[in-house]
């Protein structure tokens, strides 16, 4: 009953509610914006949050995940290009349909499946989450350890990279990890003389410089590229024909999008992507993917929305983001001084449960702008490069100076922007270096602890059944379908 209330008072606040209602436009229109995006968004505005309350930062945040994920499939369905690369699959038979006249209903069937989505994955997260943080209390070093090496072995699949480039950015994230002062013997590591970087990189400028920067330099390639729009007369909610082609595409995609986004650096990219597949593997007209189809719109939606407040749960529970921006929430708690983890869920109960709340009047929220509002904010996409990219770049500096008030953290963001820019023009995604830049850290802490537990002998680890069971789907998750492949060649 504690926990309800706790949610119930999100519902009870006035300012908090006005919080919300302005962050979920704020996340439509940046969803609605080629180009940015959740992540991107979640970047630029973590600067903003750190003179919030916890839970005012925190709801912001993950507001702005689960709308901005949303109000993609505006543009996916309208112009053809996606907010948020969550909505690429959204395009496939959501733009076929708007030629056809009917953006409306694409639109309705979207916002549907979406809330749909989004909702029962905060209800999976409220009872999964705390149940996850009982086991997790049995966790020690060796443990976390197999936990986050396990978590690093899934960025293979976190993008469209491909798996040896994801590996490669995660593991120059956990290089990126070791600059600074060691933390036992405080030797220093990749300072060059620079007793900034005495504490190691900051989490936020590096974020801001691969997000927002790192987007602003490839969207200056297209700054006169003339959008084709498909015209809105008005958002229809979807008939009973609708619902009887697409309620169990949206049960399937919700259990979906829910899965993957708990699976630590998934996300609701990859939720997309497979929840759309399935809705075509499934279906008794499946000529019809492609041409426009709502049962295609509504497997994509309700995956990557699901994906949202999945990939909260190993965010809060272990500390390990379960998708990009999930990260960039990770390091909104930690600023917080609220520590991921089994213990979030005993001392700060009340503090957990109003974020929930929060993810949850933020999905209804978006609801009814996306109802009523999508012709409006679907005139933001009009918005010409040459005038929004400014004030982006604008923002992105005035946050990274932000925190500290150093000029070092501008030349990190822009430094890295740099980096971001030419790894995606060499095919390698950001967000693996995100990742392996947070868990580097518990990377090494929990080995360097697992070595004092077992005298430096590293053997010993794989002798507890839990750290080995996760080293285990490590390697399985690496090397598993290079040995199917060998495996099926023989056998042919």
């Amino acid at each position: 009953m504690v926990e309800l209330s706790a949610m119930a008072s999100v519902f009870t606040d006035p300012y908090l509610i006005a919080l919300i209602f302005a962050t979920t436009i704020l996340g439509v229109i940046i969803g609605v914006l080629p180009g940015l995006g959740a992540t991107t968004g979640a970047a630029i505005l973590l600067p903003f949050t750190l003179t919030m309350e916890p839970v005012q930062a925190i709801a912001v945040l993950s507001t702005i995940y689960v709308s901005a994920t949303f109000a993609g499939s505006i543009t996916a369905i309208l112009i053809n290009t996606p907010g948020t690369s969550a909505s690429a699959a959204t395009t496939f038979d959501g733009y076929p349909l708007a030629q056809k006249g009917e953006a409306g209903r694409a639109l309705g069937v979207a916002v549907v499946s979406s809330t749909i989505g989004g909702v029962f994955s905060i209800i999976v997260l409220c009872i999964a989450a705390p149940l996850l943080a009982r086991v997790a209390y049995e966790f020690r070093p060796p443990e976390y350890f197999a936990l986050t090496v396990f978590g690093l072995s899934m960025l293979a699949s976190i993008s469209a990279g491909g798996a040896v480039k994801n590996l490669i950015g995660g593991v120059f994230g956990v290089w990126l990890s070791t600059i600074g002062a060691e933390r036992v013997t405080n030797v220093e590591r990749f300072m060059f003389g620079n007793y900034e970087l005495y504490e190691g990189l900051s989490f936020v400028p590096v974020f801001i410089g691969l997000f927002a920067i790192s987007e602003l330099l490839v969207q200056s390639k297209t700054v006169n590229k003339i959008i084709e729009t498909v015209a809105l007369k008005a958002v229809k909610l979807p008939t009973k024909e609708d619902y009887k082609k697409i309620w169990k595409t949206i049960l399937r995609s919700c259990g979906i999008g829910t899965f993957i986004g708990i699976l630590p650096a998934e996300g609701a990219t990859v939720a997309s992507m497979i929840g759309y597949s399935e809705a075509k593997r499934w279906s008794k007209n499946p000529e019809e993917f492609g041409k426009g189809s709502v049962e295609g719109i509504a497997g994509a939606e309700a995956a990557n929305n699901a994906a949202t407040g999945g990939a909260m749960v190993p965010t809060m529970v272990l500390g390990i983001p379960g998708s990009g921006t999930t990260a960039i929430i990770l390091v909104g708690l930690m600023v917080h001084g609220l520590r991921p983890g089994a213990y979030l869920f005993t001392e700060q109960v009340d503090t957990v449960y109003q974020i929930f709340g929060s993810m949850l009047l933020a999905n209804f929220m978006f609801m009814a702008m996306g109802l009523y509002a999508a012709k409006l904010f679907a005139r933001v996409s009009l918005i010409p490069r040459p005038t929004l990219w400014p004030i982006v770049f604008a923002l992105s500096v005035i946050g990274a100076y932000a925190i500290q008030q150093s000029t070092l953290d501008i030349w990190i963001a822009l430094i890295f922007g740099v980096i971001g820019f030419f790894a995606r023009r060499h095919g390698f995604a950001v967000a693996p270096i995100a990742v392996g830049l947070i868990l580097g850290e518990m990377v090494e802490t929990n080995l360097q602890n697992s070595l004092k537990m077992f005298d430096g002998q590293w053997w010993m680890i794989l002798t507890q059944p839990l750290a080995a069971f996760f080293l285990v789907l490590a390697f399985l998750g690496l090397c598993g379908p290079y040995i199917y492949g060998m495996i099926t060649k023989q056998n042919k």
